[in-house]
């Protein structure tokens, strides 16, 4: 029997007492006898469910139910954990007739039995049993047992395709990978990998191409020239001579910052630190700022925001570069050089839709109007007449030029823009039941005419690993519940352009479709540390899987994962579709004390010792593995693995200590997180029992799940902060964002409007998640339940 033949219930976990069976049972359900039976029944079944292989489909907050008090034959199913069985034991009571006429006392015989009929039907039933057994057995036999429904997928089938997954494959796919780096463009690391995937058994892999603007560097590297001495730099601090262009060419001309403005500026150098607001506005007291220098720090604020603040101010250009003090001790970069993308997603000449045939092409060369030329501490140094070993007695001292002293200096920037094409690499692994549904995976390889790092080919050795296990399984039969789409990115370092650009174009099917994001870009950056960032709807599942698979010699951080703003394309996906993302990375700690967003800063050298990181490859398998496990459990959970509960918690942190703190932002989040609760109980709980994982109801409820984060995008941001508020910038601070900057930028405007602004954008985000946790309970108690 269906809900639906079963008038007056309101929801499927209330109380359901004896004189309101369904018609179809009253004969059986009001005969006093079966219901003391149907109670001692409930113990029998509470054995089957404690079985293994049930214990996955439990709530880990589900309460313990308790029917030793049990004197009524009401069966009140509001104390009652939710049944976790493929028949759950109030189904079967209610549906299977077998179960009434099993259970029913029968009469008392009034004659004796035969001794000869008792022992042929014995001598029968023996038979019978054995001959039971045999059918069983050899059926049990030649049924494979990769037949079973994915839906019955446990943990023990996730093991197997994990367990297939070695560290000494990865290492050689990533040694095959690096001696493609003779290649002048990617067609030829695009066509390996779409070969080696197909050859895997991975289906319907394709190359998707976009033509786009790039910011190349230019026929020659940048300089600075000391206007008083003459003195002439390269941007590593080597003197302009013909001896140093050759011996470090590569790395001088990839000392850029693509899509800045080009050309040649003579101003003063002002020290502004860090760049934020608070110092400009004190430096704007002092000096002059129009068409000057700004000597400008990496970290702490994304730099496409600290940029527009130093072209408000007037600003003609900036050198941009990393104070040693702010990396590890272990780590030399003073005479590094390294490219920035002031790109922030995307063809720069298709702003907001895709590169295909046809499109409006902007002309949109220089996304600023700075001049930006990154250089290394050596030549900040020698620009402030500093000594490059600052650090006395074991305390380091920043780079500062003091506040006396004037500096003349000329920097010419050269680089140029040409149309280039990207490619990306995209396979598919259909989904059984939900083949609309998709979860992607993605990584990035090399593209062409960018820095010659090597995280490109850990991303896509992992990457490729995975599917190999993944497809060993699939060719023995079995298949994931929801599409698995595999993704190698093209024109990551020139600001995602890939990505953004597959989103463009497929944005209508991804927003309806896209059920989660892992990220596989740049995994290894250390050695020290496990490094998980997810979305707050998955940061349970995350952290149960760091727990579990924590590497014995890698020192990990618990369950402390968090959600802050990552570089790589899955960017496109958390900001513009509201998509649930994963990433997994290896880092250093001292690494991840230092300020955020020096990760923006992409080294030549540093990027070209993963081996050293990592010479068995152990952590790449690790990374492999955890990726692979969250990738299974969200393509094959019947119900998605996403928490409604915890998006209202992240919010009402977020509201912690804030110096606003309006009243309405905190009765929002308090209602929140009053529906989210109701609709994590009434909703999810219910779910996980079979009798109500209708095919509809499961549906609906992930549609949901699916799209709880989408209420958090807003229009309006600073440049380089995320759209998706429930970000940070960091993991030292738990407040929005968008809240912290408009607070700081009202300290040096007479008005707060731009505070206004942003409150009103995260109340609004707030509201329109709690309607949206309550019309989903509406839907669910109105359209599923009552309506005959």
């Amino acid at each position: 029997m269906s809900r639906h033949d079963i008038p007056g219930k309101k929801m499927a976990y209330q109380k359901v007492n004896a004189d309101q069976r369904a018609p179809g049972h009253s004969q059986y359900l009001d005969n006093d006898d079966l219901q003391a039976t149907a109670l001692d029944l409930e113990w029998d079944m509470e054995k089957e469910l404690e079985e293994p292989g049930f214990d996955q489909f439990r709530l880990d907050r589900a309460e313990n139910q308790n029917l030793e008090n049990s004197e009524t034959a009401d069966l009140n199913l509001d104390s009652i954990q939710p049944a976790t069985s493929p028949k759950g034991r109030f189904q079967r009571l209610q549906e299977e007739s077998e179960y009434v006429t099993r259970y029913t006392r029968s009469a008392p015989k009034s004659n004796p039995c035969n001794f000869c009929r008792l022992s042929k039907m014995l001598c029968t039933a023996i038979i019978l049993f054995i001959f039971g057994i045999l059918i069983g057995y050899y059926a049990h036999k030649n049924c494979p047992s990769n037949a079973t429904s994915s839906g019955t997928l446990d943990l023990q089938l996730y093991q197997e395709i994990i367990k297939t997954i070695q560290a000494e494959d990865i290492k050689n796919s990533f040694r095959n990978l690096i001696q493609l780096y003779k290649s002048e463009d990617d067609v030829e690391i695009s066509k390996k990998i779409k070969t080696h995937w197909t050859s895997l058994g991975l289906e319907d892999v394709q190359f998707v191409n976009y033509s786009v603007l790039l910011s190349l560097p230019g026929p020659s590297p940048s300089s600075v020239t000391l206007s008083g001495s003459g003195q002439c730099f390269h941007p590593n601090g080597q003197p302009c001579s013909e001896e140093a262009r050759k011996h470090g060419s590569q790395d001088l001309l990839y000392s850029y910052a693509a899509y800045s403005a080009k050309g040649t500026l003579e101003g003063e150098v002002i020290d502004v630190g860090y760049g934020k607001a608070d110092d400009l506005k004190r430096i704007k007291k002092m000096k002059n700022t129009t068409n000057q220098i700004a000597l400008l720090k990496l970290g702490k604020l994304p730099l496409l925001y600290k940029l527009s603040l130093l072209e408000k101010a007037g600003f003609g250009g900036v050198l941009l570069y990393i104070d040693p003090c702010d990396l590890p001790k272990t780590t030399n970069l003073s005479y590094d050089t390294f490219m920035v993308s002031l790109n922030p997603g995307g063809d720069p000449s298709t702003p907001g839709y895709p590169s295909v045939d046809g499109s409006f092409r902007q002309n949109r060369s220089d996304l600023t109007s700075l001049l930006v030329q990154p250089i290394s501490a050596s030549l900040v140094a020698k620009l402030i007449s500093s000594p490059q070993d600052r650090t006395k007695n074991g305390v380091c001292s920043p780079l500062e030029l003091p506040n006396n002293e004037e500096r003349i200096v000329n920097m010419q920037v050269q680089t140029v823009t040409k149309f280039k094409t990207v490619t990306n690499v995209v396979g598919y692994l259909k989904g059984l039941t939900s083949p609309d549904r998709y979860v992607i995976v993605g990584s990035h390889h090399h593209t062409a005419y960018s820095y010659n790092g090597q995280e490109w080919a850990s991303s896509t050795a992992i990457i490729t690993a995975f599917i190999r296990a993944l497809m060993l399984r699939v060719k023995r039969g079995w298949r994931p519940d929801r599409t698995i789409v595999f993704c190698s990115w093209g024109g990551t370092t020139f600001g995602n352009i890939g990505s953004y650009e597959w989103g463009e174009e497929f944005k209508k099917v991804l927003q309806r479709n896209v059920v989660a994001y892992v990220s596989l870009h740049s995994p290894i950056r250390g050695n020290s540390s496990l490094y998980s960032v997810s979305s707050p709807s998955l940061q349970q599942l995350v952290a149960e899987k760091s727990n579990f698979n924590c590497s014995r010699r890698a020192h990990c951080p618990g369950t402390n994962v968090s959600s802050v703003q990552i570089r790589g394309d899955a960017d496109y996906f958390i900001n513009h579709l509201g998509v649930p993302t994963v990433q997994f990375a290896y880092e250093d700690i001292k690494a991840l004390q230092s300020p955020s967003f020096l990760s923006e800063a992409l080294f030549l050298k540093r990027a070209t010792k993963i081996e050293e990181m990592d010479p068995f490859f152990n952590l790449h398998e690790t990374i492999t593995k955890l990726s692979g496990e969250v990738i299974l459990q969200i393509a094959n959970e019947p119900v998605l693995p996403f928490n409604a509960l915890d998006i209202a918690l992240e919010v009402q942190n977020n509201l912690k200590g804030d110096q606003l703190n309006p009243h309405q932002l905190l009765a929002l989040a308090s209602r929140l997180r009053e529906s989210a609760q109701v609709f994590q109980s009434d909703e999810m709980r219910p779910a996980n029992d079979p009798k109500e994982r209708a095919p509809i109801r499961v549906r609906m409820l992930n549609d949901i799940l699916q799209d709880m984060e989408k209420s958090f995008l807003v229009e309006q941001v600073p440049p380089g902060f995320y759209r998706n508020i429930l970000y940070h910038v960091d993991e030292k601070t738990s407040q929005f964002s968008i809240l912290l900057e408009a607070l700081e930028h009202c300290k040096s405007l007479p008005s707060n409007k731009t505070l206004q602004e942003a409150l009103s954008e995260v109340l609004n985000s707030i509201n329109s998640a709690q309607v949206y946790f309550k019309a989903g309970l509406d839907v669910f108690e109105n359209v599923l339940v009552g309506k005959n």
